[in-house]
């Protein structure tokens, strides 16, 4: 029996990733899995995108929305600052469900970053996931597919259910864990610091930076 990210990733066509790439070069909404929960991306260089998702989700304007990217060289056009001990952390952990908080650049949108000046990125460990933003060619974001408040899908099925056709294009890569989201970390006074328990124990990541 092939495991789940193999069967995942074979569900997912070379034709639905081109489809899904040029909706969100349109300004348009891609549902897609990730490690933990159905995501939703648009391009958040795109002012009108990212608009219509806070407005398809109902989300509060005050909450920032976190980016996938491709590999550590997409954060140049994200963030103002690399922290001290994040290169350790993104070199131990990422791909996988840890969002790291920084800085944001000043060119974001201020809707992603909810106004706070910090914006939150992760490489995402799901081969459909990864295909993407890598199609895409440049960072998407990954806020849960639902409406705010609401239980975020972990199946393509429950995408159709909560956000029907306001979603114009979902990447159906079966059933998607569930359960926590990712661990997400900031810096804050010269430490790494905790700001949302997730997949990955704070102790574990405790445990790296004692061993680097």
């Amino acid at each position: 029996m092939r495991d789940r990210e193999t069967v995942a990733e074979s569900l997912v066509t070379e034709e639905a990733l081109a489809q899904a790439c040029a909706v969100l070069r349109s300004g348009g909404v891609v549902a897609f899995p990730t490690e933990t929960y159905y995501g939703l991306a648009v391009d958040p260089f795109n002012q009108a995108a990212v608009s219509r998702l806070f407005a398809l989700k109902g989300r509060s304007p005050d909450k920032p929305v976190l980016l996938i990217i491709d590999n550590s060289s997409q954060l140049t056009r994200l963030v103002a600052a690399i922290p001290p001990l994040f290169p350790l952390l993104m070199e131990r952990f990422w791909p996988g469900p840890l969002t790291l908080v920084f800085p944001a650049a000043q060119s974001l949108p201020e809707m992603l970053t909810g106004s706070r000046g910090t914006i939150g990125v992760r490489v995402s460990s799901h081969p459909v996931a990864q295909k993407l933003v890598k199609a895409f060619g440049r960072p998407i974001t990954a806020t849960s597919a639902n409406f705010s408040g609401q239980p975020a899908a972990v199946a393509a099925d429950g995408v159709f259910a909560q956000l029907g056709p306001e979603v114009d294009v979902v990447l159906d890569g079966g059933l998607t864990p569930g359960g926590q989201g990712s661990t997400l970390l900031g810096y804050q006074e010269g430490k790494i610091r905790l700001l949302r328990a997730g997949v990955i124990p704070f102790a574990r990541i405790e445990a790296a930076l004692i061993e680097a």
